[in-house]
């Protein structure tokens, strides 16, 4: 089978302009079974109000598909967007993940991860940093069932503050962390511990925000593919991952990964062409 993480960056070209049906046959022309995408439009003007992962999943033949919010509400009106819930109205306008398979999914499941910063009420952000979400698929694929998880983690990282300045952010709902410390570094933490009830073999990928082998290095699992992807036009490091977890019973996968420049975006696609054994028994 053929995994992909893509952050599509809403669609937008080096010419400046949201093309959808562009986006929709960059997707496709991954020929990926399984797609994660970032930086996903639902309803948004910017991008004439599409349903990007409908368009895309469609584009690729996908047999099931799921948008999954990190942010509710319009982009165009200052102020009005909030912290998505875990269950939004179709009609809502969205920004976050999708995942997109053409291989039926027994079941769907979502992980909110803790931001830096506090949203109060969940509608007025204090901080820069934005909420995350991770999206789940529990996958029957050819060689067995799989899960795949996509998600798209925090680019913020834990100032030098004074100490009045931590006790005002503390009471403020700030989280604590080491100054220069990337809270993405902390979400894959997250991660790891919240994914440890789903069904192995997983493969967890997206933009992480961090270079490197550092998500490996952290979780412990294995890298399906090295390759720079960003940024898309002069790539320079690898912020884009895809992971392999087996668990103790599934032994090891035969991987061949690879960067793509679709056209579309500020990062590159992350192919990843696997082969897997079913766990024994």
């Amino acid at each position: 089978m053929r995994i992909a993480t893509f952050n599509v960056q809403h669609g937008l070209g080096p010419d400046g302009r949201v093309d959808n049906h562009r986006l929709a046959d960059a997707v496709a022309a991954l020929d990926a079974d399984v797609v994660g995408l970032q930086e996903v439009d639902l309803r948004q003007a910017r991008s004439g109000g599409a349903d990007q992962a409908r368009l895309c999943a469609e584009a690729m033949g996908a047999a099931d598909h799921r948008f999954r919010a990190a942010l509710a509400g319009p982009f165009r009106y200052p102020g009005v967007r909030r912290r998505a819930r875990r269950a939004e109205r179709p009609d809502v306008p969205g920004y976050g993940i999708a995942l997109l398979s053409r291989y039926p999914v027994r079941s769907w499941h979502t992980v909110l991860l803790p931001p830096a910063t506090p949203w109060v009420w969940g509608r007025v952000q204090l901080g820069t940093d934005e909420p995350r979400v991770a999206l789940a698929a529990e996958i029957d694929a050819p060689s067995g069932p799989v899960t795949v998880v996509c998600t798209h983690l925090s680019v913020y990282r834990f100032p030098t503050v004074t100490w009045a300045g931590g006790i005002v952010r503390r009471t403020a709902g700030y989280r604590r962390g080491t100054p220069g410390e990337l809270h993405a570094e902390r979400q894959v933490d997250h991660l790891r511990r919240r994914l440890a009830g789903l069904p192995r073999p997983l493969v967890l990928l997206g933009d992480f925000n961090l270079r490197g082998s550092v998500p490996a290095d952290r979780t412990g699992w294995r890298p399906l593919a090295t390759d720079d992807t960003f940024p898309r036009h002069d790539p320079r490091f690898q912020i884009d991952h895809v992971l392999w977890d087996g668990g103790a019973d599934a032994g090891p996968p035969a991987a061949v990964g690879r960067a793509v420049d679709t056209g579309v975006s500020d990062h590159r696609a992350l192919l990843v062409d696997l082969s897997f054994a079913p766990p024994a028994g």
